[in-house]
């Protein structure tokens, strides 16, 4: 899993690279600066779960079925959340109506927050020392 894990936050992160750009360049002139504040929270969300799988990827701290969990917690999460928070910020530019997304935005923040909790869980019932 840890390869599965770690791949999924390689491509996590180059598409928010690629995102983040397009945002900052592509669509600068297309959505006004609330809107595109709200696309780069979209990116910045993507880009820092990307890490927190790497972290997740490499760790021994916590079981490979727990990894797994974190894993498609923080995917799905990601999906969730920025992909709602991208869809609704260009609802303007591409002139279809996501509001229908909107109560798909906090689920995915919801699972990403239970992704980072397990973590936690499993931080704090190890029993061997961690260095």
């Amino acid at each position: 899993m840890d390869r599965k894990t770690i791949a999924a936050a390689a491509i996590m992160g180059a598409v928010a690279i690629i995102l983040g750009a397009f945002g900052a360049h592509g669509l600068k002139k297309v959505l006004d600066e609330t809107q595109l504040a709200t696309f780069e929270t979209g990116v910045r969300y993507q880009m820092y779960h990307a890490i927190f799988l790497l972290f997740v990827g490499m760790t021994t701290l916590t079981t490979e079925k727990v990894k797994k969990t974190i894993c498609y917690l923080t995917v799905i999460g990601v999906l969730f959340f920025s992909g709602s928070i991208y869809l609704l910020a260009t609802s303007t530019a591409t002139g279809i109506d996501f509001k229908f997304l909107g109560p798909i935005t906090p689920i995915g923040g919801l699972l990403m927050i239970l992704a980072w909790l397990l973590l936690f869980v499993q931080v704090i019932r190890k029993k061997h020392n961690i260095y």
